[in-house]
């Protein structure tokens, strides 16, 4: 049985930008908010934290921002992931020199691998690093998927600890957990999926929604793992439509409106992402009006 990184909820946090680049100030504002209402990870320079656009400098400053403010209280996991097994191999390194918990290494993209392929970037990543590795499977972004059989497979690796599920697909979480077992731990890729991968054995969700409600995603998730299964249940439904408004355009451009929208100076994101249509918007702001109240 392998080390859990972390049990809960772990907040993908958005990266806030400014005409200088990343704005630490605000970044601090958001990471010091997370701790303090009880999100039980962080991970820096993911998907929401629109890692693709920002060059390593940023990524650097962005990290050490986060175990500053953190200062160990809980873990910071860094995405590290990319196309190209080489430099990510090179960026893992680095991060782990700063002195991150853990990696989140998404499936490279555009290649398109084959399953064996894909087997072999992550292992001699992994052989490349001493952290933790959570593996990352969001095929509707990338167009690869880690196929169960595959992740039995990467389960054997003794740094590889973990899977980001975002498939979408309950059936194949269902076999993942069945063939790897305490191996290779369950995360929930997709906030309104949380209870039903919790009920396959998951430990928690990597998750935007919690970018706006760290408290209630921590709460939801622990209802449901110390068996408050109809409080977590309710929790779970009520999120919905907050949970729909934050993906109505593509993630992370709803979540930084709505982190502006609550008083944060996120900025708008970066190219080619644009800022919210305004009706999605105004509809945004009434979801997170009415789940507030």
């Amino acid at each position: 049985m392998k080390n859990i990184l972390f049990k809960g909820c772990g907040t993908a946090i958005a990266t806030p930008f400014d005409e200088n680049g990343v704005n630490l100030k605000e970044f601090e504002k958001l990471v010091d908010f997370q701790i303090k209402n009880d999100v039980d990870a962080l991970i820096v320079c993911g998907t929401t934290g629109e890692s693709s656009t920002m060059t390593m400098d940023e990524k650097i400053d962005t990290i050490k921002c986060a175990l500053k403010v953190a200062n160990k209280k809980i873990p910071i996991i860094a995405g590290s992931g990319g196309n190209n097994t080489r430099q990510v191999i090179e960026t893992s390194r680095k991060f782990e020199s700063l002195g991150v918990d853990g990696l989140l290494i998404v499936t490279p993209y555009y290649n398109k691998c084959t399953q064996r392929g894909l087997a072999q970037h992550y292992r001699v990543i992994a052989e490349s690093v001493n952290l933790p590795i959570i593996l990352y499977s969001v095929p509707s972004r990338t167009g690869v998927n880690i196929e169960p059989k595959t992740c039995l497979e990467l389960s054997k690796i003794a740094n590889i600890v973990a899977i980001k599920e975002a498939s979408g697909n309950l059936s194949q979480v269902a076999e993942i957990a069945h063939l790897c077992g305490g191996n290779l731990r369950i995360y929930s890729g997709n906030d309104d999926q949380v209870l039903p991968i919790l009920s396959l054995g998951g430990l928690g969700v990597i998750s935007v929604l919690s970018n706006i409600a760290p408290k209630y995603t921590h709460d939801m998730v622990y209802n449901f793992l110390d068996g408050r299964v109809s409080e977590a249940t309710k929790m779970q439904l009520d999120a919905i439509p907050l949970i729909n408004a934050l993906f109505s355009e593509v993630n992370p451009i709803p979540v930084k409106a709505a982190l502006n929208f609550l008083g944060y100076n996120f900025g708008i994101p970066r190219l080619p992402l644009t800022p919210m249509s305004k009706d999605k918007e105004l509809k945004l702001q009434e979801t997170i009006t009415n789940f507030f109240n």
